[in-house]
Parts: structure tokens; sequence; C-alpha cells
């Protein structure tokens, strides 16, 4: 049987971590946490449940997941963010896949929690993420803060049953100020990029965003939470691309 590393990237999670190595506890044959010097109890709690805790300053969450995986002591790998964690069902599927891997790649819902309330539909849900893989086939690529698994080998990818669940945001201010972070870095890795928007694109693609969130997938059914979920993604593209436009005409 191949054993299996669970990879778990953090800073300042102490809020989180002990759940996510809990939900792991029966999949995993090592549990690796790649911090980035917490000021918190993060990592006091994560080697307090078993887990093998590694430093590393942060240098981007793409070159984090890359330099995680290098350090893992087995091939196969189970990624997760510390906000994360297994439900029994995936739990379940895990073992099973691990028991006797058919294939080299496996993809899993994510389901986020948004303030106490999990939520099933827009564009938040299912979420799907390539997950459980061989590292030597995969790594991780995509633009920051967005990564994403990419495979070197055009291979089947299994879907497994159940649900990463996500521990997004606890409050309304939370989302507001990630936002603010998240588009910044995203602005600033597409203008690392080469990549260009204009004006259009900042008026229309969060008017775009928020329709297919609200109305195309549903988002309506989550009820307020899924109102406030659609303006925070449509808040989140304006920012995105506004800032990209402002780097872009700075160089002109």
């Amino acid at each position: 049987m191949e054993k299996l590393s669970v990879v778990i990237i953090s800073f300042n999670e102490e809020k989180n971590i002990s759940r996510c190595i809990d939900s792991v506890k029966d999949v995993a044959d090592e549990i690796l946490i790649l911090d980035s010097y917490s000021t918190d109890q993060t990592v006091a709690i994560a080697e307090s449940k078993g887990a093998v805790v590694k430093q590393e300053i942060f240098k981007g969450f793409i070159q984090k997941k890359n330099k995680a995986l290098e350090l893992a002591s087995y091939d196969y790998i189970l990624s997760l963010d510390a906000d994360e964690a297994l439900d029994p069902v995936l739990t379940d599927s895990i073992r099973r896949a691990k028991g006797n891997y058919t294939n080299r790649a496996f993809r899993m819902n994510r389901c986020s929690n948004y303030c106490g309330q999990f939520i099933r539909h827009g564009s938040w849900y299912p979420d799907t993420k390539i997950r459980l893989f061989d590292r030597r086939i995969a790594q991780w690529g995509g633009t920051n803060p967005h990564d994403k698994i990419v495979l070197r080998e055009n291979i089947p990818v299994e879907h497994l049953k159940g649900d990463i669940l996500h521990y997004s945001y606890h409050t309304i201010s939370e989302h507001v100020m990630q936002n603010n972070k998240l588009s910044t870095l995203a602005a600033e890795s597409l203008f690392a990029k080469g990549k260009k928007t204009n004006l259009f694109n900042v008026f229309v693609h969060p008017w775009w965003a928020f329709i297919q969130s609200y109305f195309i997938r549903a988002g309506f059914l989550d009820g307020l939470f899924g109102l406030v979920i659609a303006i925070q993604i449509s808040h989140m593209t304006f920012l995105k691309h506004l800032k990209l436009y402002l780097l872009y005409k700075s160089t002109k």
C-alpha cells in the first residue's frame, strides 16, 4: 500500500489547524505543516497533535505549496489549507482510494462555510479541486492567489465522493479585507505575466461575475449570504481589474 503524506500550509491558523489535523488522522501516514513563522499558537498546536512542522518565509501560495510537496516523505500527497477539513464521506473515499490506487490524481468538491452557513450553490459550489495526487506527475501552478494543481501528464482524474469543508470567513468584514489583499496579489501576478486589462473590463466583468454567481449558478438559493457572496465576488473582480489597469497605466 502506498503511504500518504498530508501537507498543509499555515500562517497564524491557531483557530483552524486543530480541526484540519484531526480530520486527516485516519488517512495520513505523515502530516507535514509548512508554516510561515506564525506568531500565534499554530506551531505548538500542530506539534502537540503529532504533525511535522517546517518553516519558510512566505513567497507566494504557489511557491509555498510546491515547497511543501518537496518536503513530504511520500509520493502520494493530500494537500489542504489550514482552514479546510475532510468531511466523513470524503475521509472514507480517500481511505478506499488509498487501499488500491487506481489513478494517480483525484478531484473532490469543496464546500465553504460562510459566517456559519455552508454554501451549496453559486460560484462557490461545488468548487471542484484536485487535491490527492502523485507528486511525480503534478505540481502547483496557476496565478497567485488562485493556485491549482497542474498535471504533467495527460492522465484520467477520478472524482471522489464527499467534500472538503472550507471554513472561509467568520464575518463579512473579514471577507472585505481579504478581497483587498487578494485582489492586489492577483493584479500583481497578472501584471508580472504581461497581462493587460481596460476600462471596459473594469466595469463589465464585475457585473458578469455577479450575474453568473447569483442567477446562472443559483446563488439566490443560499438566501441572504448567497447575495452577499455574489456581491463580494463582483467586488473582488472590480478591484482586480482596476488595480491591474492602474499598474499598466503607471508604466506608460
